[in-house]
Formats: C-alpha cells, sequence, structure tokens
C-alpha cells in the first residue's frame, strides 16, 4: 500500500546567494529546516489526486496563499524502513 503525505514549506530561509529566501529551485520546493523553513504535514492521503484536491481546499488559507507554489506530496510504501542508517549531530555553527 502506498500513502502520499501532503507537505507546506513556509520559508523563512536565506539560502539565495544574496542572503535572499529561496523558495523554489531546480529541484522542485526548497526545504531547510536548519535555516528556518517551517515544514507542516497538511495530511496523508490513499492517492495523490486526493493530496492534490487537498493542495487546492488549502491554497486561500491565511499563510498557505502566501505561498501556493509550496505544498510537497511525498509518497511511501508502508511498512518500509525510509532512513536504514544512522546519523551524526553536527553542532550549530560548524
Amino acid at each position: 500500500m502506498i500513502v502520499h503525505l501532503l507537505w507546506h514549506v513556509g520559508h523563512q530561509n536565506e539560502a539565495g546567494p544574496d542572503g535572499a529566501t529561496v523558495h523554489i529551485d531546480e529541484d522542485g520546493v526548497f526545504i531547510d529546516e536548519q535555516d528556518g523553513d517551517d515544514v507542516k504535514l497538511l495530511g496523508v492521503y490513499s492517492t495523490e489526486e486526493k493530496a492534490e484536491e487537498r493542495i487546492v481546499r488549502a491554497r486561500p488559507l491565511s499563510g498557505f496563499r502566501d505561498e501556493p507554489e509550496c505544498f510537497v506530496v511525498d509518497s511511501y510504501v508502508v511498512d518500509e524502513d525510509t532512513w536504514e542508517d544512522g546519523f551524526v549531530r553536527i553542532p550549530h555553527g560548524e
């Protein structure tokens, strides 16, 4: 079974070359939570179409209408590991 997670990114980053906020880059919606981007999970849907319908309903709402193109739909297989390795913490500023 595949599920589709719908996210919205409220950008606060200063990732651009001149310190400007980056919303979308060559890979799609840019996300940098460490630089202040606010990522919200709007829901988990059984089809991409239902996730897209939710985007249509969310776009006119406060906050979302300020960044109407900053929605992301990620698809996942239920009961399948997506992060298989450990991780290291890098102290802020390093």
